[in-house]
């Protein structure tokens, strides 16, 4: 991992050549702590957390299984998944929707989840709800 710069010049260089990935990272990272959230990257399997992000995608599992919604939750420090079961679809819950989520962490399959996390849809990256 490369030092940090020390001197204002580097600093600010680091800054200007952030990707809008990197910034997009911080910016959400930064409005869940503000807002009292939970970071994803640091959750603890079997506890109830609070989280807010935006979802990255959408997967829905083959008919052939119990109907379930997976959506991928982003926060800027990790991904956690929320599944809801016996659900194909909920309005509001699609990709590039900022999400809050509360439920019980757990693994499965060695990914971060909540099952039938209680929510709140914020609103899409750029529209304000009101």
């Amino acid at each position: 991992m490369p030092a940090e710069p020390n001197n204002a010049l580097g600093r600010l260089a680091k800054r200007l050549l952030r990707s809008s990935d990197e910034i997009d990272s911080d910016e959400l990272a930064r409005e869940s702590r503000d807002l009292g959230r939970q970071h994803i990257g640091g959750l603890v399997p079997r506890t109830v957390a609070s989280v807010r992000g935006e979802i990255r995608s959408i997967t829905l599992r083959p008919a052939e299984e119990v109907a379930a919604l997976d959506a991928e939750l982003w926060d800027g420090t990790d991904v956690l998944h929320l599944v809801w079961l016996g659900r194909r679809s909920i309005p509001g819950v699609t990709p590039g929707v900022k999400l809050e989520a509360t439920g019980r962490v757990c693994r499965h399959h060695d990914v971060l989840t909540i099952f039938n996390p209680s929510y709140e849809v914020i609103g899409r990256e750029g529209h304000h709800d009101g």
